[in-house]
């Protein structure tokens, strides 16, 4: 049988009521607190605390705040008037019945209506998820494409080009067979020639046998002898040429495969890099730098201007995506910007770049936790917020401002906790 607590005391205005409960040392987790329009009742055992009121209140907009073991109520009034009594009189057991379950019904009915309020805001909110990831999914499926076409037709041009090559390559190669055949035609008609004046010469020199002695037969022997020797080669030049190669070692001594897969990547990447960025095509060299980029954005996001710093990220984080400090920098300036659910998205990434944790890191893990529970609370998720604030201080428990924070989001719980 609980204990009726009746050593409280109540005070009033024409709009409010003002209700002090002594808990006499029962913890707070342990007092339950239930509240309608025409009815507040208060559990903690062994003590129960029961008023009917005398009339209705706003029990949706009513306080109360548990601390010194003491529970005061803020009730807001319906009517703007002043109460005769606290308690309604002249309620019999009956009717205290069917006030209690009445009140239990009605707590009940809002309570569904929560519920399914809850669920209507989650669904929207899926919708909302659902509509942005088909949307990014339909963006890089379009970027894809793009890059199969100019791909598609870079190699089309270079295939055009490289027959155009062949084709003015075998013009100069019938050109060049074309000429040969004419020297050689030349030389086997003067070798004609030759051979001819070579059999007359033979012929006559018979014919002079056959009347002189053997004195005049070998002067003509030895006149044949000098005729037959051979002329001495013309002089002529001799054009070797050399494959052009990009590395310095020779051909014998190098490794072809290896150093052909090696080239074949930096063409793919400076390709890659040249297609899938046409921002670059602006900026120097020296300003294609992740790091570069990144200090950009931070003198943007010092002198406020958010997007144009988020820009500089963006940038940044196509050119090299493993750089944690790139997504917490850019989820600060969402944050800025209320926008909140990439602020969550990146802080989210960041921390799974930040892996394993390690002390190197957790300064870093620390800012990405603080920055989505940020966003979550922005978000009015404070039980998901407070997850994250709480992580922070396993970090870093002796930061008095985490801690702070931290304070103030479990006291909204509380609140939402005992309005609901």
């Amino acid at each position: 049988m609980p204990l009726q607590v009746s050593d409280y005391s109540w005070q009033q205005t024409k709009t409010a009521v003002f209700i002090s409960v002594p808990l006499r040392g029962v913890c707070v987790r342990d007092a339950d607190v239930f509240c309608t329009e025409n009815y507040l009742k208060v559990n903690f055992s062994p003590f129960l605390f029961e008023v009917f009121l005398y009339a209705p209140i706003d029990d949706e907009n009513s306080k109360a705040k548990i601390g010194n073991d003491t529970i005061v109520f803020t009730l807001y009034k319906k009517e703007v008037a002043m109460w005769e009594t606290l308690s309604v009189s002249g309620v019999d057991k009956e009717m205290m019945q069917r006030i209690r379950e009445k009140s239990i019904l009605q707590a009940q009915e809002r309570a569904k209506e929560a519920t399914e309020a809850k669920a209507a805001a989650r669904r929207e909110d899926q919708k909302y998820a659902l509509n942005v990831m088909m949307k990014i999914e339909e963006e890089e499926r379009k970027k894809i494409e793009d890059m199969k076409e100019n791909e598609r037709l870079k190699a089309t041009k270079e295939l055009e080009a490289w027959k155009e090559c062949q084709r003015k390559a075998e013009e100069q190669k019938t050109i060049q067979r074309e000429e040969k055949f004419c020297e050689q035609g030349k030389q086997v008609g003067e070798e004609r020639n030759k051979l001819k004046h070579k059999s007359l010469t033979r012929i006559a020199a018979s014919r002079n046998l056959a009347t002189k002695g053997r004195n005049s037969e070998n002067i003509f022997l030895e006149k044949l002898k000098e005729d037959s020797i051979p002329g001495p080669r013309s002089v002529g030049s001799i054009k070797i040429s050399f494959t052009p190669r990009v590395f310095p070692t020779a051909l014998r001594e190098s490794q072809v495969a290896e150093e052909e897969e090696w080239l074949h990547k930096q063409a793919e990447a400076r390709r890659a890099l040249n297609t899938d960025i046409p921002e670059l095509s602006d900026l120097k060299e020296e300003e294609k730098n992740p790091e570069w980029l990144k200090d950009k954005g931070n003198k943007l996001f010092a002198k406020e201007n958010y997007l144009a710093a988020i820009n500089a990220y963006n940038l940044a984080i196509r050119l090299n995506n493993k750089i944690p400090l790139l997504y917490l920098n850019r989820a600060a300036c969402h944050l800025k910007l209320k926008n909140l659910h990439k602020a969550i998205e990146d802080s989210s990434k960041a921390l799974e770049l930040l892996t394993p944790p390690v002390a190197d890191n957790a300064n870093g893990r620390m800012k990405a936790y603080i920055r989505r529970g940020t966003a979550f609370c922005q978000l009015e998720l404070y039980i998901e917020g407070l997850q994250d604030y709480e992580a922070a201080l396993k970090i870093d428990p002796s930061n008095k401002i985490v801690q702070n924070d931290a304070e103030k989001i479990r006291k909204i719980i509380q609140g939402t906790e005992l309005k609901s």
